[in-house]
């Protein structure tokens, strides 16, 4: 599996402050701004982070991910989490934080979400599909499926 980059998504209660922050923290300015989100793509650290407004919760962190090269990296890592007997859940070619994305998630134990993930291309969409987990507790945010039933407040994708 070619692996890229780590990927952290963060839930800010505010995206303005959140950029300027991270903007001073790296030296850098984001990659990508959209209402209510916001990308680094960095180099030094090598880190995919992002983050979106979302009502404070208690959970800043949405969820972590390992962004790879290629689908056939997704297909990889979801042939290795099944062989291992671990729950996983598969989207194709969906919009989600702006980007087209191939990604396969697992949960740990204690319910943090993990996707393996490719960006395909960028998207117009924040996302395609209707919220179907915790997304709706962050303004209708996107992309981290349940796989056990546990619905988390706040965040969603956006690599």
């Amino acid at each position: 599996m070619n692996i890229l980059k780590p990927h952290i998504s963060l839930n800010v209660s505010n995206i303005d402050a959140s950029v300027a922050f991270y903007e001073k923290a790296f030296g850098v300015q984001a990659t990508k701004r959209r209402p209510g989100y916001a990308k680094f793509d960095l180099s030094e650290p090598n880190l995919n982070l992002t983050m979106q407004e979302a009502p404070r919760t208690g959970i800043n962190a949405s969820h972590f991910g390992i962004q790879v090269a290629s689908t056939e990296d997704v297909a990889t890592a979801t042939a290795r989490f099944s062989q291992a007997g671990l729950a996983t859940r598969t989207e194709e070619n969906t919009a989600c934080c702006y980007a087209v994305q191939d990604k396969v998630w697992v949960e740990d134990p204690d319910g943090n979400a993990w996707e393996v993930f490719v960006v395909k291309a960028d998207s117009p969409l924040f996302q395609e599909h209707a919220p179907s987990v915790h997304e709706k507790a962050a303004s209708e945010s996107c992309c981290v499926p349940t796989l056990h039933g546990i619905k988390r407040g706040g965040g969603g994708c956006c690599p």
